[in-house]
């Protein structure tokens, strides 16, 4: 079962963007050694650089690296980390044999993070680190059961401590020249099957094969949720239009066809970010779901 979550004192609040960077630099000369929890997504991306930037090889940046993460996801913190002379490293998590995790309840994510932040509390320890995470200020405003695994192993969230919003996170990032500033959140594959299907690696593998085909299709923003043989596309409202084509619909239905999709529907509310999880179809949801064809 999860824990209370164990609740850090935050420094006072800060308002402006130029001070809260600069107190961050300041933490992260304080702290002297850490070891970040880096995904390779904003947030993430640009605490490692800062600290980076601060402490050189004492700021080291980990990947947590399972079947949940895509290649696309790797590949893109392994270039940043390349480009940016990251102290970086991955290492192996298991969520996948624990029961728990597999569950796909609503608190999948604490057992998830409890997988990642046992492993890299373990790495901390043999470095003398602090073990630092992306939370930003935004965040705590959601359902974040990762959050109480966080508090469990001592976790700090400096970037949600001082009070960066996601906007600020996205601006700072731009200003150190990050090419994540302006990238579409990106959560775990899990994400896409909907709360109470169970986890599988053949599920996580068609919504990563499929996801992959939009990307090779041009399209930047979207997710492809999973309901056992129908595909559910979310797309962003600045492309939905070039998905309505009817040649598109071609390209895509061919693509998805041959993952094993039987049905390909758009979502007519388009792309939503920050969803703990695929909603399972209904009747409250069924008129905003366009079948693309079956």
């Amino acid at each position: 079962m999860t824990k209370n979550i164990q609740e850090n004192v935050s420094p006072p609040a800060i308002n402006g963007l130029a001070e809260k960077q600069q107190e961050l630099r300041n933490m992260m000369r304080g702290m002297g050694r850490v070891l970040v929890a880096y995904s390779g997504g904003v947030d993430s991306s640009y605490l490692a650089a800062v600290a980076t930037e601060e402490l050189g090889r004492d700021a080291c940046c980990v990947t947590g690296i399972s079947a949940s993460v895509s290649e696309f996801q790797r590949a893109q913190a392994c270039k940043i980390a390349e480009s940016r002379g990251f102290n970086y490293k991955t290492i192996d998590t298991d969520e996948l044999s624990d029961a728990n995790y597999t569950a796909n309840g609503t608190d999948r994510c604490f057992f998830c993070k409890d997988e990642l932040y046992t492993r890299l509390s373990t790495e901390a320890e043999l470095l003398g680190a602090v073990v630092l995470d992306g939370t930003n200020a935004d965040d705590l405003l959601d359902h974040r059961p990762g959050r109480i695994a966080a508090g469990n192993h001592g976790v700090r969230s400096p970037l949600a401590d001082l009070g960066f919003t996601k906007i600020d996170i996205r601006e700072a990032s731009r200003e150190l020249g990050l090419p994540t500033w302006d990238v579409p959140a990106s959560p775990c594959l899990s994400s896409r099957i909907a709360t109470g299907v169970p986890v599988t690696i053949e599920r996580l593998g068609k919504v990563e094969r499929a996801e992959a085909c939009l990307r090779e299709l041009g399209f930047r923003e979207f997710r492809v949720r999973l309901h056992d043989e129908l595909a559910r596309i979310e797309i962003g409202g600045d492309e939905m239009a070039r998905v309505m084509d009817p040649l598109m619909i071609a390209a895509v239905n061919q693509k998805f066809s041959l993952i094993g999709f039987r049905y390909i529907t758009l979502d007519l509310e388009g792309f939503r970010s920050g969803s703990t999880g695929a909603r399972p179809l209904g009747a409250g949801n069924l008129t905003q779901i366009s079948k693309l064809e079956s």
